[in-house]
């Protein structure tokens, strides 16, 4: 099986999630508004009008059944060898399935009824188990802080909390219209791009498959028109379920041999810049709430999202301008891998985040002040 087999593969199963997702999600929008099953407005929230949050129930259904069916078809005509396909890979899947199946159902409770957050830690826990379970978990930080190999059971611990600190940053980003999923969309790619070149064909496969359900939610979700019911959320069924697979992902990057990538590109960094923009937002956010003796877990309005906004600007030019950082921050980060050590990277990354939320802040100071002054003229 060549390279240019697998990059069909991949397109394949790409399209046919996007095309699975495209018509679930219409479906998805007919039973929520014949049921109302809305996301209700209030103070917190940025959108206006009655919008359903189902759409992530569409995610996980469409990448198995995408994968299954264009492997199953390859099969039958003799183009794969499911001995090789599954001999590395396949406890990882299993796994990793178990703790997806897991978390989707918990993201289908706390859309239709609500779970407490407490709840939701413990199942997350129980999946971050699966998912280190599976093998992907890391051993080598890489000089990351100046530290290399691990001991195992540090490394499990260690990944664990990964596990669930991405899972909770991916939920949390998701507040303004296509944020989390064009956040993952872009890590996506960059991950799909980097097992196809390496060779690991079942990773690629779920990047690509994720991916292909992230383009028509992206698609309804920012440019559907709640007036013709035809907008949707990803809930936290959709945010959980893709923070779930994106730290699977992250942490199998951690483990990838090096055919196809040069040996002194480091794998911690190649793992963790395409999520920068929500890892560091979160740790940022909760610190904030702290500060303020705010409950940490509890939703608030002081995301990099929210500021941007408080600025003046809408929803899509936020949205840009987060995506484009999102972006830059991934490129650089890789680039100067081979030639900068992960510590003074990181260093860097805080450095310019903390930075730009200094500025940010200052400049919505001096909006406040501004518009104070000429209330009172």
């Amino acid at each position: 099986m060549t390279t240019s087999y697998w990059i069909w593969t991949d397109l394949a199963v790409f399209l046919t999630a996007l095309l699975l997702t495209g018509i679930i999600i219409p479906q998805i929008l007919l039973i929520a508004f014949s049921r109302k099953l809305f996301d209700e407005v209030d103070e917190r929230k940025i959108h206006k009008g009655v919008v359903p949050r189902l759409g992530g129930i569409a995610f996980l259904p469409s990448i198995i059944f995408s994968i299954c069916f264009v492997l199953a078809v390859d099969i039958t005509l003799g183009v794969t060898d499911p001995s090789v396909l599954f001999a590395a890979s396949g406890q990882s899947v299993l796994y990793l399935l178990c703790a997806e199946m897991l978390i989707f159902l918990i993201g289908i409770a706390d859309d239709l009824i609500g779970v407490r957050y407490k709840a939701k830690f413990v199942g997350q826990i129980l999946c971050a188990i699966f998912i280190c379970a599976s093998g992907a978990y890391i051993h080598d930080m890489g000089g990351l802080l100046w530290i290399h190999e691990i001991p195992s059971w540090l490394g499990y611990c260690f990944s664990a909390f990964i596990v669930v600190y991405l899972v909770n940053a991916i939920n949390l980003i998701d507040g303004i219209d296509g944020l989390a999923s064009g956040l993952s969309g872009i890590a996506l790619i960059f991950y799909g791009i980097l097992f196809t070149i390496s060779g690991h064909w079942i990773l690629s496969l779920l990047a690509w498959a994720q991916l292909g359900t992230l383009v028509p939610f992206f698609y309804y979700n920012v440019f559907g028109n709640p007036k013709k019911q035809k907008k949707i959320f990803m809930g936290d069924t959709g945010s959980l379920t893709v923070g779930m697979l994106l730290s699977f992902i992250a942490l199998s990057v951690t483990n990838i041999d090096s055919t196809g990538i040069p040996e002194d590109y480091n794998k911690i960094v190649l793992a963790f810049s395409p999520l920068i923009i929500p890892a560091f937002d979160v740790i940022r956010v909760y610190f904030h709430r702290v500060r303020h003796h705010r409950n940490p877990f509890l939703p608030d309005k002081c995301h990099i999202h929210h500021k941007l906004l408080a600025l003046g600007l809408n929803q899509r030019i936020s949205l840009c301008i987060i995506l484009l950082a999102a972006v830059l921050f991934m490129l650089v980060n890789v680039t100067l891998s081979p030639y900068i050590s992960a510590t003074w990277l990181l260093v860097g990354d805080l450095a310019i985040w903390i930075f730009a939320n200094m500025i940010l802040t200052h400049a919505i100071r001096n909006k406040e002040h501004r518009q104070h002054v000429e209330l009172y003229d």
